[in-house]
């Protein structure tokens, strides 16, 4: 028996409405997740609500996260800041599968603003079928994406 993944969804103002949409496409689909916000469409800042999900990821409280704001480019950059996020912005199924199984994606992040609720849900379910699938091309390249985190971690490309 595989085991299931735990989701988060987050979303600035601009994403909030299809943040929603997908919430509830997510518990038609016995998918269990925790709402990281925004809870209202009041104007706020995508990085936060990037930030709660890459916190969350980085906890172990859950596996993967959703992100949406207008573009989906806000919060994959904002995302992509924490070591061990490998989050992409992806429109179409084909990315959002083959992120998960080359890349180990763990954020998908969507633009609300460029595409509809009912190619999101496509998009999502690819998402949430896809599993990483480590050959030994895949699994060399996270390793030197994860080199990288290090070398960063360690302050080797500080300006001086």
């Amino acid at each position: 028996m595989t085991q299931r993944l735990r989701y988060a969804i987050a979303g600035d103002h601009a994403g909030f409405s299809m943040k929603n949409e997908v919430a509830k496409f997510l518990a038609t689909h016995g998918v269990d997740t925790i709402d990281c916000g925004t809870h209202s469409p009041d104007s706020c800042d995508f990085p936060d609500f990037a930030e709660a999900v890459a916190l969350k990821i980085l906890a172990g409280e859950i596996d993967r996260g959703i992100l949406v704001c207008g573009s989906g480019v806000g919060v994959s950059v904002a995302a992509n800041k924490f070591p061990g996020i490998r989050a992409s912005l992806c429109h179409d199924t084909y990315s959002a599968r083959q992120g998960v199984e080359h890349d180990d994606m763990n954020v998908l992040c969507i633009g609300a603003r460029v595409i509809g609720p009912e190619l999101a849900f496509e998009i999502i379910k690819a998402f949430l079928g896809a599993r990483y699938a480590p050959q030994e091309r895949h699994a060399r390249r996270l390793e030197k994406i994860e080199a990288i985190e290090r070398r960063v971690a360690a302050g080797e490309f500080r300006k001086k």
